[in-house]
């Protein structure tokens, strides 16, 4: 059974920091370009950032560029996202999910239909 787990989510306030880790199953992360998303209260999910299947090329959304960092530990089989300067606007349940490289799908893919894999979700509170 494929498992994405994801972990480091919690209560913080205007300004801190936080970093999310997600493990992903070996045969999974080592094909896919991996992404994290967000999804806020009374919203739809949205994309956060991602990274390519070997890590060399990164892409974020405009909400968050500059403060988050994406990398990925492929000896780990796991993806990081470092948040710093978190705004009570970045409370959100965090996904992360892995795209299997193939033909057709972006490098580093922002639609979530191009994802195939996903985690059950972090939940991420910054506090005003």
């Amino acid at each position: 059974q494929e498992q994405m787990v994801e972990s480091g989510g919690g209560l913080v306030q205007t300004g801190g920091s936080l970093r999310l880790s997600c493990a992903a199953s070996g045969h999974i992360f080592s094909s896919s370009a991996m992404g994290w998303f967000r999804r806020a209260p009374g919203k739809e999910r949205e994309f956060v950032a991602a990274i390519s299947w070997r890590g060399g090329n990164t892409y974020y959304a405009d909400s968050v560029k500059g403060r988050v960092a994406i990398s990925r530990d492929n000896a780990k089989n796991t993806v990081y996202l470092q948040m710093n300067g978190l705004k009570p606007e970045d409370t959100a349940v965090y996904y992360c999910a892995a795209s299997v490289v193939r033909a057709g799908v972006p490098t580093i893919p922002t639609d979530e239909r191009h994802y195939d894999y996903w985690g059950q979700g972090t939940q991420v509170t910054v506090s005003s």
